[in-house]
């Protein structure tokens, strides 16, 4: 995140709004700066991809099924614009520590352990750790202990749309993106990287909540879609993968999406046309 933070020091903030004489590295300048970057981040991120998936992707059919709530795109907006600036607490406290030098984030590929190659496994290691740990983390707020305080809002939504990817309760949303900030203070990781995969969880959040459960045939039973989502916020129990399926292969917890066998909310809306 120094990167951005940088970029916005030396183009905006310090010719532009802040006092000549606040060093762009003092601490809790670094700390407003970040505070406002991470939210409008997460404002433009979540508001330009959610819009162009619930314009250009999501079913709009899927709003006539019995189970889509009145005026739920709007519910939606509005629950996750309220709880991102909570999640951005915590959030910025992770990326101040980046800043400050604590993680393990490098600048050039040659200070990478294995040049370009580290790269490419590092962004294979990423996936692979941030869906382990999710699939945990979002099994534990199933508990009886969690549920009900912090992931049942999230559960409101039974038919999602692109605009329910974000709408959790601020608690739940910040653990759920915890692996992701943690995995740099753990492994080598290319700053350009971090970035970039930061903004494809985000598109990929969003992309599991918009109702197209499109996957080639080969892969219905090894990535984690929106199919096998969508069947998660119905019946709950099954699918708290992230990405892949293997967690929940392994946990005990997969359930073959029932788009894929007819029996979707897809399927639902076609029956009740031909009655």
């Amino acid at each position: 995140m120094d990167l951005v933070l940088e970029a916005a020091d030396h183009h905006l903030l310090t010719p532009y709004v802040y006092p000549a004489g606040w060093p762009e590295g003092e601490p809790c300048r670094q700390l407003l700066s970040l505070f406002v970057i991470t939210n409008l981040g997460a404002l433009v991120l979540y508001l330009l991809f959610g819009t162009l998936s619930y314009y250009f992707i999501f079913d709009h059919e899927l709003m006539k099924h019995p189970q889509f709530l009145e005026h739920q795109v709007r519910r939606e907006i509005c629950y996750a614009l309220r709880s991102l600036p909570w999640i951005s607490v915590p959030t910025v406290a992770l990326f101040f520590a980046e800043v400050r030098g604590y993680s393990k984030l490098y600048d050039n590929i040659q200070d990478s352990p294995y040049g370009w190659s580290g790269v490419f496994l590092s962004m294979l290691s990423f996936l692979f750790f941030t869906d382990m740990a999710i699939y945990w983390i979002h099994r534990g707020l199933h508990h009886r202990l969690f549920y009900k305080r912090f992931h049942k809002p999230h559960h409101l939504w039974k038919i999602p749309t692109p605009f329910a990817s974000h709408a959790f309760h601020p608690v739940d949303g910040f653990m759920q993106s915890l692996p992701y900030h943690i995995y740099p203070f753990l492994f080598p990781l290319h700053k350009v990287t971090y970035l970039g995969l930061y903004i494809f969880v985000n598109v990929w959040t969003i992309s599991i909540h918009d109702g197209d459960y499109r996957v080639p045939r080969f892969l219905r039973h090894v990535i984690n879609g929106s199919a096998h989502h969508t069947d998660h916020h119905l019946y709950f129990d099954y699918n708290y993968g992230q990405y892949f399926t293997l967690w929940d292969k392994i946990g005990g917890s997969y359930k073959s999406p029932t788009s894929f066998e007819g029996k979707g909310p897809h399927d639902y809306l076609r029956k009740a046309r031909e009655k």
